[in-house]
């Protein structure tokens, strides 16, 4: 079987215990999610990253949990890209939004990164925005921003978003196959209860 060029998927969020759960932390969630679907192991520490490769149908994937903290995540992505010559198609970054409901995902192929500090920093490192991104809504933020983000789903949420994250991984695995602008119509918009 003849592997394709590779695809760098990044999940963005902060290192450390004090940040897991966290709502900023739903990128490191999904990337976790797919390297257990697909038998990657993120015990690799390369790109300022936790690092793993594999195959999916034919595709080689890169998996990378950026350790340099948010604000400057374009470091990781910059490094890995370099290293595989990576065209703006071959990469997909997941983050967290304010902007979109609680169990709301969207998939965009380039656009500005809003008041995203992870992808403000990607974008100036790479120099462009035309790359995918799919942003999982996690509501708009009550009172400090820097508290909400950092803070924990209330316990409704978090049940919603166990299903969040799987149907975000969904959509990586139908990007790998069928490209952007078809997992846009297929996954863009709510996640229901149940699904």
């Amino acid at each position: 079987m003849v592997l394709d060029t590779v695809k760098l998927i990044v999940g963005l969020g902060n290192p450390g215990p004090e940040y897991t759960g966290t709502r900023h932390n739903v990128g490191f969630d999904v990337i976790d999610c797919l390297a257990y679907r697909w038998d990657v192991r993120l015990a690799t520490e390369k790109f300022h990253g936790w690092f793993g490769t594999g195959n999916v149908g034919g595709n080689r994937v890169a998996l990378l949990k950026p350790t340099t903290y948010m604000n400057r995540s374009g470091r990781a992505v910059l490094g890995a890209g370099r290293f595989y010559k990576l065209e703006p198609e071959q990469l997909l970054v997941i983050s967290d939004d304010l902007a979109l409901p609680v169990g709301r995902l969207r998939m965009r192929s380039g656009g500005s990164a809003g008041s995203h500090k992870g992808l403000q920093d990607i974008i100036a490192r790479l120099g462009t925005d035309a790359w995918c991104r799919l942003r999982i809504g996690i509501g708009e933020s009550i009172g400090s921003t820097t508290n909400y983000v950092l803070g924990r789903f209330d316990p409704e949420d978090e049940a919603l978003m166990e299903q969040v994250k799987r149907r975000a991984a969904d959509a990586v695995a139908y990007w790998i196959e069928h490209g952007a602008e078809l997992t846009m119509t297929r996954f863009n918009g709510d996640v229901s209860p149940g699904t």
